[in-house]
Order: C-alpha cells, then structure tokens, then sequence
C-alpha cells in the first residue's frame, strides 16, 4: 500500500517538481519565532515561507492521501513515522525546494512574464473560490497567499524546464527495453547446481520455481538497470521460451525464463522514466550545488504546534489540480 501512496503523489506533482530531491531544512538553524501576527515556519535568505502558505500545501497533501486511502490510513506508521510526521516533513522539504529554486532562477535572469503572471492570478482566484469557509479558518489563508505560492510553483518550473532543454530527448527501444519473464533466485551453490540439473534434464520451470524459488516473485518485468549486471547480459540476449544456464551474482544464483523479450507498451513508457532521469541528472548538476550557498532558518517551535486534524468539511485537495490547469508552461 505504501508503495501505490507515494506512486499517486508522484504523478499528480511530477510536473511541479516534486520528483526531485528537496531542500533540506536539517541544516538550518533553530529559532523560536515569538513574534506577532502571521508566523514564518523558515526563512531562506531573506524569503519567509508564511503559516498559511505552508498549511495550504500541508492540507491538500492531507486530503490526497485522505482521498485515496481513506483516514484509517493515519493511524499506520509511513517511512518508519507515522502518516502525520511524513506529510509535516514533505511539506516543509517541498517548499524549501520550490523557494530554493525561485533564487537560483533569480540568479539567472529567469523570471515569469506578464502572460505568466495573469494565468497565476486565475489560478489563484479559482482556487481560493473553491474554499469553503471552515478551509480557509483551518488553513488561515487569504488569497494573496496562495497567488504568491502558484508564483513560486510557477518559476521553479519553468527553470527547471530552462535547465533541462538541452538534454537528448532521444531514447532508444534497446536502452529502454522492458522483458517479462519467470525467474528461480537461491542463495547456495548446493541449491542452484540441483536448480540447474532439473532444467537441463527438462523439468518445468514453473514446477522447479514453486519448490526452489527464494524470492518473493516468480513472475517479474524488468528493464536493464532493474536486475544486477550479469542477469543483464544474459537475459537481454535471450529469445522467448529460452531458458538460461546459472548466473552468479553477488546476491545470490539466477536461472530465468524469457517470456517476452520485448515489451513495447512497458518500453515506451519506461522511454519517459529514462528521460525524466536524465534531466534530473542535468537539473541536479546546477541546483545541488546552489544549496550549498544559501543560508536559512527553520521556526520549528512554530511547525511544531501544527497539528493535522481530520475534519469532514476541511476536504480541499485541488490545489495542483488547479496550478496544472492555468501553470503548466
């Protein structure tokens, strides 16, 4: 379940950035925010990331996962935190990321046009008319605040797209192929030599597999980066129906079944996944390093007493939905 979670919130942030490695607030330093009026949670440079701003992103993660899964989903533990820790801790990495972003493309002269600007103000309207009452009492937002985040969503992506423009976009059916096969995985020689000797005397597969098999899965789809190197070599040079001979490993002893060599529909979509990897690649090279120069400050006694309540009527969970309708340049 775990897995399908983090899958779905994947996808509907993809194109805001989300997938790439945050801004770590773990290095900042510590102050207790005592002032008045609208708390800062933390502060890069000279950029404060406001209450409401952060528990606008906070909600709607909330009512993503709340939606999908359903509440009962809280009370399990998530990434070895509970559910609410995970969430708290993703919101404020993502933020920082996003306002991290916004300086380096300060630094490069990127800025969003008046076009640009006009679709944000939209995107902010609507979705601040989507809240209801008790959204916006819970949150404590305005809708300037949530037109300064779509701002900030809206930069960050498009240097990141500015970064990412001169990666080859070509990429091969050989380098992305996706094979289906069936698969015998022992961790003894002893074991896999008699693996070995009932294949070779024409025993089935699937039989030899349900009595020998150590790993939890039998039947398996991998690309080449998804197996270790020698089950590589051997298996995408097989043909379908072939069996291979034992491929040592440093986890272990591999037999495999080739059962189809070549998958195009999983091809094509693991094209997409190679490519997004590269540009990270590409993005990373650039804005790693950039972290390294700017100075912040995390308000954790503020972030602290936050505490996600689940309310019926608190339900808003459109936000990116929103930002992808008007934003998406």
């Amino acid at each position: 379940m775990k897995r399908k979670i983090k899958h779905g919130i994947a996808a509907a942030c993809l194109s805001l950035c989300l997938c790439l490695g945050g801004c770590s607030l773990n290095e900042a330093q510590e102050f207790v925010n005592a002032g008045l009026g609208i708390s800062e949670v933390f502060k890069i440079k000279d950029q404060a990331c406001t209450l409401p701003e952060a528990k606008v992103v906070l909600t709607n993660y909330q009512n993503m996962y709340a939606t999908m899964y359903g509440i009962d989903l809280w009370s399990h533990s998530f990434g070895g935190d509970d559910l609410e820790t995970y969430i708290k801790g993703l919101t404020i990495s993502r933020l920082a990321q996003i306002m991290a972003m916004d300086f380096l493309a300060e630094e490069k002269g990127i800025s969003l046009t008046e076009e640009e600007k006009k679709k944000v103000k939209a995107a902010a309207e609507e979705y601040y008319r989507s809240l209801n009452e008790a959204e916006k009492e819970y949150m404590g937002v305005k809708e300037g605040d949530i037109e300064i985040l779509y701002q900030r969503y809206g930069l960050a992506n498009k240097l990141y797209t500015n970064l990412t423009e001169d990666v080859d976009g070509e990429v091969s059916d050989d380098e992305a192929r996706i094979m289906e096969a069936q698969q015998i995985v022992v961790s003894e020689e002893e074991r896999a030599e008699e693996v070995e000797l009932s294949l070779e005397e024409g025993a089935d597969f699937l039989s030899v597999a349900s009595a020998y098999n150590e790993s939890s899965e039998t039947e398996v789809t991998f690309g080449r980066a998804d197996v270790p190197p020698e089950v590589e070599e051997e298996a995408f040079s097989m043909e379908n129906d072939e069996i291979s001979g034992r491929i040592e490993t440093e986890k272990g002893y591999y037999f495999i079944k080739c059962i189809n060599h070549f998958n195009q529909e999983k091809t094509d979509i693991n094209k997409s996944v190679i490519l997004e990897k590269r540009r990270k690649e590409a993005f990373d090279d650039v804005y790693q390093n950039y972290l390294d120069t700017l100075p912040s400050e995390f308000y954790k006694n503020v972030w602290d007493e936050v505490k996600i309540e689940v309310r019926p009527e608190v339900a808003t969970d459109s936000f990116f939905d929103v930002y992808e309708k008007y934003c998406s340049w």
